[in-house]
């Protein structure tokens, strides 16, 4: 193949993304919807135009990478903090139900398997994928009707950042588990002794940048340092770690999430992640899904996937709720607005078909997971506040 055709699969791919990104903007739907939706049709599913590349698929990889950095950098550690142990026990829940009920859904069709077994790694990471938890709808929705400052929606927006890192050690865990040449007591201490230096070095790393972002405000410099020692940290996690190199773009952006020009620094690096590197890893994820596999046990499996994965939040979240003295009208918005997945189901079920753990027709119960929960949820919570009889406490 000539190394000049890739720009035409560039412009196809970045085209049909951004018009298929519009069309399911204006239905209600997430952008990435549209975006895979784009893959799906000009790729070999469909239209048979662009066919998955080495080079599409080192483009999609520096997406995925972009991609956690930023959603590291948005992170609020000090609300983090401040929300003190009830967010997280209510994203321990969100986390741990999906992860049983998935597994055991996915046994539930293609057989109990035994520990340590392939099809035990593959019935844990499909609980995995179900562990993430995508907010941005529900806020956007919280926002409009004004609860964002509530106590149930600081507690959702709180409990669905404990929860993405929470899902992201689970991630590691697995994938680590899941390599032919590991043991379980190493992959703990890789795992740990990771985090031990992503704690010290990035304490060092922070300082540095604070001290670059005092000297050097607002100058392009400093969200190139920080996307370069994204990458850094990138590579050191799965090379020296055997850890998933998005983790390390996550821990990446949580360093430096603190720092003034934060804010500065992902809307820089969203220039080019929005105008390239994301359309293609999302369009990237429609090339790869195939339909080659799908007979009525896949239909089946991916009804039953979306619907467990929407019960699991809403019961995890909100009995956890409950448990903590949220009355049940509340702990019901709190276990809704959970329910809502994107971005990072997608970036896990990415990584599970590279290690895997996950073939390329089971992206179609994500992709029809993301789509129902991000039509059903802000319908659900508006009904469930419409029927609120006295206004609710803010937080002070």
């Amino acid at each position: 193949m000539e190394a000049y055709t890739v720009f035409l699969d560039l412009a196809v791919i970045l085209f049909f993304a951004k018009v298929f990104g519009i069309l399911a903007r204006k239905c209600k739907a997430p952008q990435v919807v549209g975006q895979i939706l784009a893959g799906l049709i000009v790729g070999p599913c469909v239209l048979g135009w662009i066919s998955q590349t080495e080079f599409i698929t080192q483009m999609a990889e520096i997406g995925v990478i972009i991609l956690m950095f930023e959603v590291g950098l948005e992170t609020d550690l000090k609300e983090l903090l401040k929300t003190g142990p009830i967010a997280f026990l209510i994203a321990c829940a969100g986390v741990f139900i999906p992860l049983i009920m998935g597994a055991l859904l996915y046994m539930g069709f293609y057989g109990v398997a035994p520990w340590g077994s392939e099809n035990f790694y593959k019935a844990v990471f499909m609980g995995t994928i179900m562990t993430a938890t995508s907010v941005s709808i529900t806020v956007a929705v919280l926002q409009e009707l004004g609860k964002i400052k509530s106590k149930v929606g600081t507690t959702i927006v709180s409990a669905a950042i404990i929860d993405d890192v929470i899902g992201i050690i689970v991630l590691t865990f697995v994938i680590g588990f899941k390599s032919p040449d590991s043991h379980p007591g190493m992959v703990v201490i890789k795992t740990i002794a990771f985090f031990i230096m992503a704690i010290v070095g990035g304490f060092i790393v922070f300082r540095i940048f604070l001290t670059l972002d005092k000297r050097y405000p607002h100058t392009r410099r400093i969200p190139i340092a920080a996307l370069a020692f994204c990458f850094a940290l990138s590579y050191a996690a799965e090379k020296y770690f055997g850890i998933a190199d998005i983790t390390g773009a996550y821990v990446a952006g949580i360093v430096l999430c603190n720092l003034s020009d934060n804010t500065y620094i992902e809307r820089k690096v969203d220039v080019s992640s929005y105008m390239i590197f994301g359309p293609i890893f999302f369009a990237g994820i429609g090339l790869k899904t195939t339909f080659d596999a799908i007979d009525g046990t896949m239909i089946a499996f991916c009804i039953c996937f979306v619907i467990v994965a929407l019960l699991a939040k809403v019961l995890g979240c909100g009995l956890m709720s409950k448990l903590c003295r949220y009355n049940f009208s509340d702990s019901l918005k709190i276990g809704v607005g959970m329910m809502t997945r994107g971005e990072v189901a997608l970036i896990v079920a990415q990584k599970g078909m590279a290690a895997g753990l996950l073939t390329a027709d089971y992206f179609t119960a994500v992709i029809l997971l993301i789509l129902v929960s991000s039509i059903m949820t802000p319908l659900i919570m508006k009904f469930l506040y419409s029927k609120e009889k006295t206004p609710e406490n803010t937080v002070a």
